[in-house]
Order: structure tokens, then C-alpha cells, then sequence
């Protein structure tokens, strides 16, 4: 029995990459803002070797980590979670995904409104969580949904659970992402249902994505073709829009999606648990809380011997990032970062630093590389 775990911790970014200032985010460096929080605390990603990754500065090295240590660079266009994901699973997209800073098309929006049958309001880019405030009383009367976007590829819609069902809300994005393709193929449909009263209102956890699919196989193609098992933890089978995945499970959040992943490391099965913990990203860093990331980092890191202690002599944890969120520039949107690469295994070799790679994608050429597997993906195996 080999399986491979994972673990994506969500915008956890290492430092600026040599383009960064192309995506207007020089000086970006998320374990750097977060690391000098006193509710900072990761000793135990320290004895996996963490600190001793090329470029990071935050903490002292390890005088002997025990893991596999790199630094991933990202070779595809954009800075998304979408685009990272893909890239880590051996997809390099060379170009951007789409973005609207002044909103969608108005031809687009009537279209859209005609087939769901409501209104629409804001079109702009806004705050999650502040977009319900300045347009939920607006909603609550007319029925009409909340349209908003971001610096990233996303076309989001908030409703209130109690005017418009969530099921309605969720078919409602599936005809946005059956209608927002081409130029309009924006990376991800957002539903974002809210609950509450005027000036009091608040997200749900029923979020849901709707992702682009991958335009050419990946890693969990390959991984699903040979039969072996590939199971999504969090927002994973959204990501890849269930291509690939032969099992996947949703999370509420980070202490969630641990306690889903160490259900999973219970059980008997042969292949790929891929995990995403979206928490760094959605709760913290595009809320610029560098408090509250150095304790979600700090929660992660105390839960991690729960982790280490359940792999199975085969197994192997791999931990690494999507992009960055620097929680400490004035942006609130993600940054383009190197990402950390840390992997463990009880028959791996220890201490080994593989210095800055090319690519997220020689995860995913790692990944089949442990089963024997190649598969034509972008990446080059780091065993």
C-alpha cells in the first residue's frame, strides 16, 4: 500500500519571485510578515526543514531537518488558485486566466440575468465580506443577486440563504460557468451564501466553487487511469472540476480539513489524498490579518504530529503552497511568491535540500514518479 498526502496550505508564499513587481507585489514575502507575529510558532515544519529552504530568512535552520526541502517556483501566467493547483498537478497554463477590475460586460450580465431569472447588483471588485454589508439590504427587497469579482479570475455571487435557496444559488452558477468560457472563461464561479439581519450579516461555509476544467490531463488523470485512488480533501475536486478525483470530501476549515485527512490516513487505500487548507488565504491574508495567519500557521504545526505519527511506512507527506498572500503589504489580493516545498517519508532519505526548482510541477512528476508512473506532464521528479 503507497499513498502520497498532499498538503496545500493555501497562499502560504515564501518570498517575491524575480517577476514579482510585473504583478505589482515587490517586497511580498508572506512566512516574512507572519513569522515575526508573537502568535507565530512552527518547530515542528523547523525539524522538517522548513527555515533551511533557499531564500527563507524568517527563523535559524534546522542543524539536522529530518525532511526534503525545496523551493518551488511558478512558471505559469497568473498567481490564482486555479493556476497554481494546475500547475502543481503538472498543468502550466502560459496564459493568464481573465480578470475584470471594472466588472463583466453588460451584454454578458443581461444574458445572465435573463437565464437565471433575477437581477443582478454591484458588479465590481469588493471585499467578500463587505459587499454583503453595502448591498444585503438592497438584495433582501429586490431578490436581486450580488455580483462582485476580485483582482483574481473569479466571478462571485452572494445571496442570501433565506431569498434565494442554496441550491437555486448553486444552479445559478452552473449556468455562469456554462456561459463564462473563451474570453470570458474566468477560472472560477463563486457561490457565496450569507445568512443574517441588516448591518449583521455573515458568510456561510456552504461555499462553493465552480472551476474551469483542466484543458489537458494532469497528475490525477494519469493517477486515475492506472487505477490507482484519488481522493480530494476541501476544495480540491472544485478546483479540477472533479477531473481526475475518484473520491472527494468538502470542508467547513483548516481544523476540519486535518481531521478529514487524518480520517483518510485510517483507511486502506492506494494512491493520492490531495488536501487544500483554504484558511491562510480566505480568513487571513486577503484580509491582511497578520495575526490571525501566524495562528493558523501555529494550529497547523501543533496538529502535525498527529500527522507524522499516523504515516504508515510507505506513505509520504508532502507540504507546499498555491501562491502567496502577503498579509502585511497594502494589497489584500495574492501575491506572486516562490512557495515552499517540504516532504517526509519514513523510507526517504533525510536533511536533502533540492535548492529552487523550475516548476510547481515537479510535484506532480514526483508524485507519479513514487508509483511508477509518467503520464507526458510538465515536471521533473524530485525523487
Amino acid at each position: 500500500m503507497k499513498r502520497i498526502f498532499l498538503i496545500v496550505l493555501d497562499s502560504f508564499g515564501i518570498g517575491e519571485m524575480p517577476d514579482a513587481a510585473n504583478y505589482g507585489d515587490e517586497g511580498s514575502n508572506t512566512l516574512g510578515t507572519v513569522a515575526k507575529s508573537p502568535e507565530f510558532s512552527m518547530p515542528n515544519m523547523a525539524k522538517l526543514g522548513l527555515f533551511n529552504i533557499d531564500g527563507v530568512t524568517a527563523k535559524t535552520p534546522c542543524a539536522k531537518p529530518e525532511g526534503i526541502v525545496a523551493r518551488m517556483t511558478e512558471q505559469s501566467a497568473g498567481k490564482d488558485t486555479t493556476t497554481g493547483h494546475w500547475e502543481i498537478a503538472g498543468l502550466i497554463s502560459k496564459k493568464p486566466m481573465p480578470t475584470f477590475p471594472n466588472g463583466f460586460p453588460q451584454e454578458f450580465l443581461k444574458a445572465f440575468s435573463k437565464a437565471v431569472g433575477r437581477k443582478v447588483l454591484c458588479n465590481r471588485p469588493y471585499s467578500g465580506t463587505q459587499v454583503i454589508q453595502d448591498y444585503g439590504d438592497e438584495h433582501m427587497q429586490s431578490g436581486a443577486l450580488i455580483v462582485y469579482t476580485s483582482a483574481d479570475s473569479v466571478f462571485q455571487i452572494a445571496a442570501h440563504e433565506d431569498v434565494v435557496p442554496v441550491e437555486e444559488l448553486y444552479r445559478d452558477c452552473e449556468i455562469a460557468r456554462r456561459m463564462l468560457q473563451g474570453d470570458l472563461g474566468v477560472g472560477r464561479v463563486i457561490a457565496r451564501p450569507f445568512v443574517g439581519t441588516s448591518g449583521h450579516y455573515t458568510r456561510t461555509s456552504r461555499r462553493h466553487d465552480f472551476s474551469l476544467e483542466p484543458p489537458q490531463d494532469t497528475m490525477l488523470d494519469v493517477l486515475k487511469e492506472a487505477e490507482y485512488d484519488v481522493i480530494g480533501v476541501g476544495k480540491i475536486n472544485d478546483i479540477f472540476a472533479g477531473k481526475g478525483i475518484t473520491e472527494f470530501v468538502r470542508t467547513q476549515d483548516n481544523a476540519d480539513g486535518i481531521e478529514k485527512t487524518l480520517e483518510y490516513m485510517k483507511r486502506e487505500f492506494n494512491g493520492l489524498c490531495f488536501v487544500n487548507l483554504v484558511d491562510f488565504d480566505m480568513l487571513y491574508g486577503h484580509r491582511n490579518d497578520v495575526a490571525g495567519y501566524a495562528k493558523a500557521l501555529t494550529y497547523f504545526d501543533r496538529q502535525l504530529p498527529r500527522i507524522l505519527s499516523a504515516m504508515e511506512p510507505e506513505d509520504v507527506l508532502m507540504i507546499t503552497a498555491d501562491h502567496g498572500c502577503d498579509p502585511g503589504t497594502p494589497s489584500t489580493d495574492h501575491s506572486r511568491e516562490y512557495t515552499p516545498f517540504v516532504m517526509y517519508g519514513k523510507n526517504l532519505a533525510q536533511g536533502k535540500n533540492l535548492g529552487t526548482r523550475d516548476s510547481f510541477s515537479d510535484i506532480g512528476a514526483t508524485v507519479l514518479d513514487y508509483f511508477g508512473l509518467s503520464g507526458g506532464i510538465a515536471g521533473k521528479s524530485m525523487l
